[in-house]
């Protein structure tokens, strides 16, 4: 048996970027709306998003490599009497990782998250191509019970 180094999960930092960014690009979806050739947009977002206690955008390290990206936002509310929900967003494994339970490990660890900030619900979207995505995400226990709309401005 091949010994696996561990992994970490801790919040991304300006370091991390070029890493995150390619990850993103690295489907055909991201392909068409990320820019890894232009790293300011990135940097300038990360660093409002670590001025904000309710955004935590995080990387998961194997042997000193960024091999997973994912941000979790806490939203205070007022409806289902004032609780408070989280989000999970841009989830992406790199493509060697896929299929090593780093997915399960992500996701495992918003919910946790979720958990010690006080969320009564975890939710997430996925563009309706990402039929595996879907059923990585149901496998898990969250169920497609709502419908999403978006407007680009």
């Amino acid at each position: 048996m091949t010994d696996i180094p561990e992994l970490t999960i801790r919040p991304a930092t300006a370091a991390d970027v070029p890493a995150i960014v390619a990850m993103l690009a690295d489907d055909p979806l991201g392909a068409t709306r990320e820019s890894p050739d232009d790293l300011a947009p990135y940097l300038t977002a990360l660093k409002r998003l670590t001025d904000d206690p309710n955004q935590h955008v995080v990387v998961a390290v194997r042997a000193d490599r960024v091999v997973g990206t994912l941000q979790l936002t806490i939203v205070p509310g007022l409806s289902r009497k004032g609780a408070t929900r989280s989000i999970i967003e841009g989830v992406r494994v790199h493509a060697e990782e896929r299929g090593s339970g780093l997915g399960t490990r992500f996701i495992d660890w918003a919910v946790e998250k979720s958990r010690s900030e006080n969320c009564s619900l975890v939710q997430l979207t996925s563009d309706v191509t990402r039929t595996d995505a879907h059923r990585f995400y149901e496998r898990l226990g969250f169920s497609a019970s709502h419908v999403g709309f978006k407007l680009q401005l």
